[in-house]
């Protein structure tokens, strides 16, 4: 399994438990299809730049999916340029993925809607692998959920235990997270005008 998809399935996990925003975890899961690339030999890192190298299948469906979305002409795209474009909507796509491969299960006859805790994860090798990554605290998928919104006390010093690609790409991922709350912020500011407006006739 790819760091995206376990990320996936703890983001699940947490959904039960508290509300997750689709639009910080698709940011997130577009960061760690980014080091999956990594892994897979299928990019590299010039600064903040996303130099894709000779396409390879990956044996994971929406990982190939992403490996084939590169830029592939100079000056090529920001780690941040691509958060956004590659993570429009993608909680939705690893939500239905986990569904479509049999780890997830949803109530018969009706779509239920993305995170509410009512998509159940299935008892499976992928779910322990993953549980056992989130348990053993490693920092990358920390990290990576931290930026998502899932609470973990122990996400810290993640700097210290990674290298300049993983500090590239969580900077990256930071900023994407708090410009999209920003967006939020606004909205709602706006959205409240408009209601007081209203109240006034």
């Amino acid at each position: 399994m790819t760091t995206a998809r376990d990320l996936a399935i703890v983001a699940l996990e947490v959904a039960a438990r508290q509300p997750l925003e689709q639009g910080d975890l698709s940011l997130s899961l577009a960061a760690a299809e980014v080091f999956d690339l990594v892994t897979a030999g299928a990019l590299v890192l010039d600064g903040d730049r996303i130099l894709p190298s000779a396409q390879s299948p990956t044996g994971d469906r929406l990982l190939d999916e992403a490996a084939a979305a590169l830029v592939r002409r100079e000056p090529y795209e920001s780690v941040e340029d691509w958060l956004w474009r590659r993570g429009r909507g993608l909680s939705s796509t690893y939500v239905d993925d986990l569904e479509r491969i049999g780890l997830t299960t949803r109530p018969k006859g009706r779509r239920i809607p993305l995170l509410t805790g009512r998509t159940v994860l299935v008892e499976s090798a992928a779910r322990s692998a993953a549980e056992e990554r989130w348990t053993a605290h490693e920092p990358i998928l920390a990290a990576l959920a931290a930026a998502a919104g899932i609470a973990d006390e122990r996400a810290e010093d993640t700097e210290e235990s990674t290298g300049d690609t993983a500090t590239t790409v969580l900077a990256a991922l930071g900023d994407a997270v708090m410009e999209l709350e920003a967006v939020r912020q606004r909205k709602a500011i706006e959205d409240a005008a408009f209601d007081n407006v209203w109240r006034g006739y």
